[in-house]
């Protein structure tokens, strides 16, 4: 692995504090909690001409171990501390339900996405746990 030069350095950590300062701040009543169970009603609630998103925010190694099949929605993986320089990628009218391992994650993300004016954002309690015990049950649990 390559060396950081200090200036680098010092950006990649004033980047990540003012991430994670957004997530700090108190979630938006905006934000749906949705089970696993409950995710194929939430995506036909929001019309949107096209395909929500399942915003799977675990690391490259968490998707190796447990991955999620797409079905009825677009899945787009991008690690949660990735998320502020790709936040880009993402259509902030197209709605976005956001998962990790259990679900403490996806919530802050899904406040910096509500915070940065996503129209329809939800995390999906219980995370990848609770999607294997009440959506897929041959999704592999760690």
């Amino acid at each position: 692995m390559g060396h950081i030069g200090a200036a680098d350095a010092e950006l990649s950590r004033t980047v990540a504090l003012l991430f994670l300062k957004r997530c700090a701040e108190p979630a938006s009543p905006m934000i749906d909690h949705v089970r696993p169970s409950q995710l194929p009603q939430w995506l036909q609630r929001h019309a949107y001409p096209g395909p929500a998103v399942l915003l799977d925010v675990r690391e490259p190694w968490e998707l190796q171990t447990a991955c999620v099949q797409e079905t009825g929605f677009e899945l787009v993986r991008i690690p949660m501390g990735e998320l502020a320089a790709r936040v880009a990628e993402l259509d902030p009218h197209q709605p976005v339900a956001c998962l990790c391992h259990h679900g403490a994650r996806s919530l802050r993300v899904a406040a910096f996405l509500d915070g940065n004016g996503f129209v329809h954002v939800a995390n999906i309690t219980g995370g990848i746990h609770a999607w294997s015990a009440e959506h897929d049950t041959s999704v592999p649990t760690y």
